[in-house]
């Protein structure tokens, strides 16, 4: 039986994929069809938004901190983060060369309000909702939120299937996820948000706890989560330049791969979920990094878009356990009472990472070529499967003690 927050929350979820899904999924597409950016350029879609989230987390945390309630201003980040998808749609209206830089500095500055929001919602989200209920919960969610997500997608590629070159109808979609950014606002409103009490907003005050990276489960994860992530952002840039560049896809492709990846992802949730309690987080990741390392691979091999929809429902089978372990790593290695710090400072680092990983995926690129680059991130891939495994056998052994003594 669903709690109230988790119902709202699943709502919230709903409506925000639906908005980010008409806008964020084809800035890549708008961006090369419509803008004519270069690949340095569409590198910096991926690059931009967490440099700026890299400058912003800090300053947030210290706001949201010093907040008794945070929910109103998640909220009103959230508006401010989804008015800027309005604004997207006069770039068409600059002069055509500077179309595609005044759109990366829109998506850039909507990173401003979408890091407060970001780990607003993070520590709202884990504030209510109960440990022992986090991973059927989040599990339930991301699989109803990747069905809300698929849906969507699918209704889009058919209305623009003959649409990829037509300026005029991105504009709309950035409109309607516009709307569809109210809806956010509203759900998020509904949330029912327990008042800090005043010795705990007095231990919120400080802007820092150093004494987090103590923790040697919270450390370990650090360096594992960083390792993975890099690896796995080096080829976001890169994926996309292949699929409009090299394979042709149109707005319907790029669709289908999306709803390919995400059909798969809404029958392996579970399944992710039962393989974590069974074993545990930390090894189950090893073989999701494992599977993410096929996908560069892969990917290349071949243009054919009915194979590259194969590709994408592959990667969906891992995709899937690296959303939904992940975030439930952290907050398992995060000790609760300074669970915001560990929150944030992941954050700041997964920004810095996000906004360096892109830029040398797209340095690979123009230095080996596409074939060679996609390789090597999937060797590092697979080296983030091995970090993961170092951290899972260190924990077993730093168990067994503990068990001998009790």
């Amino acid at each position: 039986m669903r709690t109230y927050n988790e119902k709202v929350s699943i709502y919230h979820g709903m409506v925000s994929t639906i908005a980010v899904n008409l806008a964020s999924n084809f800035f890549p597409i708008f961006a090369i069809s419509i803008l004519g950016a270069s690949n340095y350029q569409v590198g910096l879609i991926s690059s931009l938004p967490p440099l700026v989230a890299l400058i912003m987390t800090i300053p947030a945390a210290i706001l949201l901190n010093r907040l008794e309630q945070q929910k109103k201003t998640v909220a009103m980040s959230v508006l401010w983060a989804r008015t800027l998808f309005a604004l997207l749609a006069g770039v068409l209206f600059i002069g055509s060369a500077y179309q595609a830089w005044a759109f990366l500095i829109i998506v850039a500055v909507m990173n401003v309000p979408g890091t407060i929001s970001n780990i607003g919602w993070q520590t709202l989200i884990s504030g209510m909702i109960k440990e022992d209920r986090r991973g059927a919960f989040f599990s339930d969610r991301n699989r109803l939120l990747t069905i809300v997500g698929m849906i969507t997608t699918l209704i889009i590629g058919i209305i623009m299937k003959n649409q990829t070159d037509n300026a005029i109808a991105y504009q709309v979609l950035f409109l309607i996820a516009f709307l569809f950014g109210l809806l956010e606002v509203f759900f998020l409103m509904k949330h029912k948000e327990t008042v800090q009490t005043k010795t705990t907003k007095q231990h919120k005050n400080s802007s820092m706890d150093w004494s987090i990276f103590k923790d040697n489960g919270y450390k370990w994860f650090l360096i594992t989560a960083l390792c993975f992530n890099f690896s796995w952002q080096m080829a976001w840039g890169l994926f996309n330049i292949y699929n409009v560049r090299y394979a042709h896809a149109t707005i319907l492709w790029i669709s289908i791969f999306s709803v390919a990846n995400q059909l798969v992802q809404i029958f392996t949730f579970p399944l992710w979920k039962k393989w974590a309690d069974q074993k545990s987080t930390t090894l189950v990741l090893v073989w999701v990094a494992v599977g993410m390392a096929t996908a560069p691979f892969l990917t290349v091999l071949s243009t054919n878009l009915i194979y590259l929809t194969f590709v994408s429902m592959t990667s969906g089978f891992f995709v899937s356990g690296t959303m939904l372990l992940l975030f439930n790593l952290l907050l398992e290695q995060s000790p609760q009472e300074k669970r915001t710090y560990c929150i944030t400072t992941y954050n700041v680092l997964l920004s810095f990472v996000a906004f360096i990983a892109p830029q040398i995926g797209i340095w690979l690129l123009e230095v080996t070529g596409m074939q060679k680059s996609m390789g090597i991130i999937s060797i590092l891939r697979f080296i983030s499967a091995i970090v993961f495994f170092i951290m899972y056998v260190r924990f077993m052994k730093n168990r067994k003690p503990a068990l001998q003594e009790s």
